[in-house]
């Protein structure tokens, strides 16, 4: 979403090399690979490193349980880079927070669905837009390093990189690809970002020769092991900010995803909506029926979807879909059980 922030021990970690990954009804033509829910309250908050529990939340495991029975096999779990390496990018990580946040790997991917692990810093550390691609590098070295045994933790390199030079985006990413395949993390997917909030529906437009799309920019990204998923954000209201409970139009998700397409096609690239919203309303739902039926429609580039968002803090927001009393859930519900 468009807006920088909003109001135990080290556990151990277990390898998922046995453990088969959940699968969606392989039968079904309108089944996506991917669906899922983003968690969302470690990065609550501007306290640093902050209290657990006052000023930010980790994620209530048995919804998990919830999710998965309903068809999920894919979470994001979000959290700040600023609570895990307390005062530098490269620093130690603070064992209390790494412990929580491992806790959650493990217990989604024991249920056999794949954890999305996600800096949710907007290309940002202590609000400075991070520039220095070895620190960056170390960083995602360091953190693959934790989980590179187990093949269904996915990485996402950073949450929303915006307002910065695409090439140095570009540069982040590179970086990101290159500390983790050094780690010696080899098996799982890394889902890069572009800028500008990496939306989907600008990402051929948005700043010209400096778009996402544009030549020798995000299309340029290599990964010696070819695991690349590009992860794009789309929302359906009006200035795509995932703000409004209203939707522009019936048709907007596939209109809005059509260049996208063309360009993952024409560049040989597949992809993910890392986050997903829209209002439970009945437009919002005919807008989301025909994006995600269009996904399916073009699941050679389009692999999957992530709701935003769960957690427990989320209370009554719009898209709110903690089980069971979140505004969105039933919306999800259904979403889960058709695509």
């Amino acid at each position: 979403m468009h807006f920088l922030q909003f109001a135990t021990a080290c556990a151990a970690v277990a390898s998922a090399a046995t453990i088969p990954a959940k699968k969606r009804n392989a039968d079904a033509s309108n089944k996506l690979e991917f669906f899922g829910v983003n968690e969302s309250g470690a990065e609550f908050g501007t306290a640093i490193p902050g209290v657990y529990n006052t000023d930010y939340t980790w994620y209530d495991l048995s919804t998990y349980n919830t999710w998965v029975s309903q068809g999920a096999n894919i979470f994001r779990v979000n959290f700040m880079m600023e609570r895990l390496t307390p005062g530098s990018i490269t620093a130690a990580f603070d064992q209390n927070y790494l412990g929580n946040l491992t806790q959650q790997v493990n217990y989604i991917t024991q249920l056999g669905a794949y954890a999305l692990i996600c800096p949710h810093n907007y290309g940002r550390f202590n609000n400075e837009i991070i520039t220095d691609t070895g620190a960056f590098q170390t960083f995602w070295q360091n953190l693959a390093a934790e989980y590179k045994s187990n093949s269904l933790v996915m990485f996402d390199t950073n949450n929303e990189y915006n307002t910065e030079d695409t090439s140095l985006v570009v540069q982040m990413n590179q970086a990101a690809i290159n500390g983790i395949r050094a780690a010696g993390a080899t098996s799982q997917y890394i889902t890069p970002e572009g800028n500008q909030w990496t939306g989907a529906w600008s990402w051929t437009t948005g700043n010209g020769e400096t778009a996402n799309g544009a030549a020798g920019q995000m299309g340029s990204l290599t990964d010696p092991e070819n695991k690349l998923i590009y992860q794009m954000h789309q929302y359906l209201d009006s200035d795509y900010s995932g703000t409004s409970a209203t939707c522009q139009s019936g048709t907007i998700m596939s209109q809005s995803l059509a260049d996208a397409t063309a360009w993952l096609r024409s560049n040989g690239k597949v992809a993910i909506i890392g986050e997903l919203g829209a209002g439970d309303n009945a437009l919002c739902q005919q807008a989301l029926d025909d994006g995600l039926s269009y996904m399916a429609e073009n699941s050679d580039v389009w692999k999957g979807a992530l709701w935003w968002a769960a957690g427990p803090w989320w209370g009554t927001y719009i898209y709110g879909a903690e089980p069971t009393s979140g505004v969105a859930y039933p919306l999800v519900q259904g979403l889960l059980s058709q695509y």
